[in-house]
Order: C-alpha cells, then structure tokens, then sequence
C-alpha cells in the first residue's frame, strides 16, 4: 500500500510547509501522486477544505489514512519508510535532530515574517530586522552544532539527509533568495540542500508555475 499516496501541496514558489514533506517523500524514494492548490486565488480556501480539515497544506492520503501538518508528515514517512533512515539510527544524534525540527517547527517567526520563501524573485538585502538576524543567528548555531557533533559522515546536519534537514530546507531557500551571508560552513550546507536533485525538481516546477504573488507579504 506504500504506492497509495497523495500529498496535497501549495504553489512550489511560496509554500514553505509544503516542500519539507514533499521533500521528505522524495528522499525517501516513494511514489506519490500529487495535488496542488495555488494559494490566495478566489477558490482556494474551498479547494483546501474539500482535502484538508484544517483548510491548511500540505495534506497526506494514504488509503484511509489522512494526515496533516508537515511534521507529522515527515514523521508518517519515516515510519512508512524505515529503510531510508530519515531519523538519524543512534539515540544521540536522533534526540538533537528530533529538537532542532520540532524548534523549526514551532519557531522563527520573525524569519517568516520577513523573509516569506519566494522561488520567484530575489530579493537581496531585504527583511534584516533585528528579530529576523536573530533567528538567522540562531539557525546558524543549530547548523554549526549538528554539522561539528554529528554531520561527518556527510553534507547535512546530521551526515546523511534526515528528517531536520527537510525542515531546514525552506530556510535554505530564504538564505538563497534574500542573500544572507552566512559562515562558510552554514553557506556549504545551504549549498548541499540546494544542490539536492529533488529540491532542484521543485525549484524548476516553482519557476515554471503561472502564478505569482509578487513579494508574497
């Protein structure tokens, strides 16, 4: 029944919660299909309502399964799929990454605030409140932390792709479409997540959408 999947989604260019489980799916090598609902048209609210009871993206289907919330998505994945190692296997490493995507989750609102993810336009120098340096201060220990205790057998946080890089990967986009300079070692990670095959998929599919909302405020 793993090929019985649908993820419901919102533009690529601007849906930030949607990338991370899709995101998730892709590296975890599953077959889903995929519905999109462009965002902030006359009919989207009722186009989400007929998918989702929470009128919000990203929605999972599986057969008679139905679950929401990007995190519990990811969550969903990792358990359907055990043998793509979306949670780092060692306690240690798995109990820091399991932390810093439920903080992703739940915090940086500055940073989404003033830094909404946008794949169509750039926007360099833009949203440097001192709330958002702080959240991009913050990010970047997290990234610092993970990569120097646990990020050597590879290029993301936690050596391989994990669960908290997913979460982190909207952020990525950010840094990319507001031109953050960051440490060296932040800046590789952003590179590595960027260079990922799927997040290029989706960048391409993001630039190709009709739809665009400008800065998306």
């Amino acid at each position: 029944m793993t090929n019985d999947l649908t993820l419901v989604i919102g533009n690529k260019a601007y849906s930030s919660w949607s990338l991370r489980p899709w995101l998730a799916l892709m590296q975890a090598g599953a077959t889903f299909q995929e519905i999109l609902i462009p965002l902030d048209q006359p009919d989207t609210a009722t186009a989400i309502r007929h998918h989702s009871p929470t009128g919000r993206v990203p929605l999972l289907r599986h057969g008679a399964i139905t679950v929401w919330e990007s995190l519990a998505i990811c969550e969903y994945v990792a358990e359907l799929f055990p043998a793509a190692g979306l949670w780092p296997e060692d306690a240690a490493p798995r109990a820091l990454a399991r932390a810093l995507a439920c903080e992703m989750h739940a915090g940086f609102a500055a940073l989404r605030h003033d830094m909404p993810m946008n794949l169509k336009h750039r926007f360099p120098g833009q949203g440097r409140t001192p709330a958002t340096l702080a959240d991009i201060a913050r990010i970047t220990t997290c990234w610092l932390e993970a990569r120097a205790r646990f990020g050597g057998d590879g290029p993301f946080l936690f050596g391989r792709f994990s669960i908290a890089d997913a979460m982190f990967a909207p952020v990525c986009t950010r840094f990319m479409t507001y031109a953050v300079d960051l440490p060296a070692a932040a800046q590789a990670y952003v590179d590595a997540i960027l260079a990922l095959p799927a997040l290029q998929a989706w960048m391409r599919a993001a630039d190709a959408e009709p739809w665009d909302l400008g800065d998306h405020r």
